[in-house]
This record gives structure tokens, sequence and C-alpha cells, in this order.
């Protein structure tokens, strides 16, 4: 599945035009490796995602092509969520 629609429907990123352009401006990765929004997705990958001063770190568990609101969260699971400190 690609990066920016699993973004999508777990919820994680709300619409798939954000997580495509958070993606494409390097901000996020899986397995320690740059992923731009077409990479594909897989069980058991590890995403880090940065979001202005957050730094989530998830492990995907299941690939689904829709899934109710509550059941978004069943799709990964969050490994740590930091903030990070932007002042210069």
């Amino acid at each position: 599945m690609r990066l920016d629609k699993y973004l999508k429907v777990s919820r994680l990123i709300k619409r798939r035009s954000v997580a495509k352009e958070v993606a494409d401006q390097g901000r996020i990765t899986i397995n320690g490796k740059v992923a731009k929004s077409s990479s594909d997705v897989m069980e058991k990958d590890e995403l880090t995602i940065r979001f202005g001063n957050r730094l989530l770190t998830v492990v995907v568990n299941e690939l689904k092509d829709t899934t109710k609101k509550d059941e978004a969260e069943n799709m990964y699971t969050i490994l740590s969520e930091e903030r990070l400190d932007l002042e210069n």
C-alpha cells in the first residue's frame, strides 16, 4: 500500500494530500530510510513521522483499504512520541 494512503486510512494524518506533502518533504522514514508518498508500506515496517515539533514512531500492524474510525488505531502501535526543541 502507498505510504500516503496508509497514513490517511490509519488516520495518522487526516488528509491524503497532506500526507503526500509531508512525505515528499522528506519528513517520513520507513525503517530508517527517507520515504516518498509513493513508497510501499508493509506490515511490521517502522515509520517515523515529523510533524512540526513532534516526532512520532509507529510500527505498522495491518494494512486495510478502508477502516472505521474506531478500528484505525489497530493499524499501528505507537513506539515513541516526543517533542522536538526547535529553539535556536
